[in-house]
């Protein structure tokens, strides 16, 4: 081997290295929501302005560093990527000041214990009283992303019940520590709400949590009706979207998936509610609630488990993008209504 090839060498594997550690940088400072994953302490418009400001140039910083690390690693081990990029797709994004939730009186706060061989624990709110509708936020969300829910169920006459999925809000880490999470833990941790409080007479969940509960569904979770709003269809969906932020090259996309089912124990078609509920006959009436603009979840994704799914209407809205569609009161009153139907879609 020449000392060109050598030199060579050493720089491609610099490069993996170095793309671990931008992914692990990364995954502070990119993957964020615009939603707060808690409630958002008092901070002035100035003070707002500035941390918005700095939050933005280590966002951009981290991705440029992710994207050189990447595009290294793609030549040099794009194994090593792709199970380093998986560990970024199941870390929680960073808390940041978003609006404040709704006002409303504390509900009834309780700790759920999960199923599993460590002990783990959620917390769920409720308020009201008669059939119980589980709402299950999406990632790097929590359950005060539902608070403007609450008013008008329980006035219609509904339990309702958030929770905090493993790694969120108040609920205690998963079994992967720490600040990550993962599809199949969320799954678990709305199982385990329902099999405390009571069957589910509906579930709404925004984004991946609407993937959750599709497929808990199509695992036999009970409930007479779905409300998914902006939902994921099925884990490639949301690799595909990652490795485009991230800049993930093709051999490390094309190694994602089975790093990520090594990971979770669980092949990624079980996930798939498309291929799934196209095969079903009988499931829950189902309302897909997205948004024509979405950049997180585009439309085309949710449009596409509503067709498959065999009982589902599709509502489009319009200028609420993914994060605000959960505070617009139309979109509210048209759940509220869809859950309040009698039989059938």
């Amino acid at each position: 081997m020449t000392m060109q090839h050598t030199a060579v060498g050493v720089i491609l594997c610099t490069g993996a290295v170095l793309a671990v550690v931008a992914l692990h940088f990364l995954t502070q400072h990119f993957a964020g929501s615009p939603a707060a994953s808690g409630t958002p302490r008092k901070t002035s418009s100035r003070s707002r302005r500035r941390s918005g400001g700095a939050r933005s140039r280590r966002r951009r910083a981290a991705l440029a560093l992710a994207r050189t690390g990447l595009a290294l690693a793609e030549r040099a081990a794009p194994g090593l990527g792709a199970r380093a990029a998986v560990r970024m797709l199941m870390t929680l994004p960073r808390a940041v000041p978003g609006r404040r939730p709704a006002a409303l009186p504390d509900g009834d706060r309780q700790r759920v214990n999960l199923p599993g061989p460590a002990p783990s624990s959620i917390v769920t709110e409720a308020w009201g009283e008669g059939p119980a509708v589980y709402l299950l936020h999406g990632w790097g969300g929590d359950r005060t992303s539902w608070r403007r829910f609450v008013g008008p169920l329980t006035r219609a006459g509904f339990r309702a019940v958030t929770l905090d999925a493993p790694g969120h809000g108040d609920s205690g880490p998963g079994a992967y520590g720490p600040g990550r999470t993962s599809l199949p833990e969320m799954i678990t941790a709305l199982r385990a709400a329902a099999g405390h409080h009571g069957p589910a007479h509906a579930v709404v969940a925004h984004s991946m949590g609407g993937l959750a509960a599709a497929v808990a569904c199509l695992d036999g979770l009970p409930a007479a009706r779905l409300v998914l709003i902006a939902p994921m269809p099925d884990v490639p969906s949301a690799i595909h979207a990652f490795a485009e932020a991230a800049g993930a090259g093709e051999r490390i996309r094309a190694r994602m998936p089975r790093a990520l089912e090594r990971l979770v124990r669980v092949p990624l078609s079980h996930f798939d509610a498309v291929q799934r509920s196209a095969e079903e006959e009988t499931l829950p009436a189902a309302l897909v609630i997205h948004d024509g603009g979405d950049r997180r979840v585009p439309f085309g994704l949710g449009a596409r488990l509503a067709a498959a799914w065999p009982c589902a209407r599709l509502h489009v809205t319009r200028g609420l993008g993914h994060h605000r569609i959960l505070h617009d009161e139309r979109v509210i009153a048209a759940s509220v209504n869809f859950l309040m139907a009698g039989a059938g879609c």
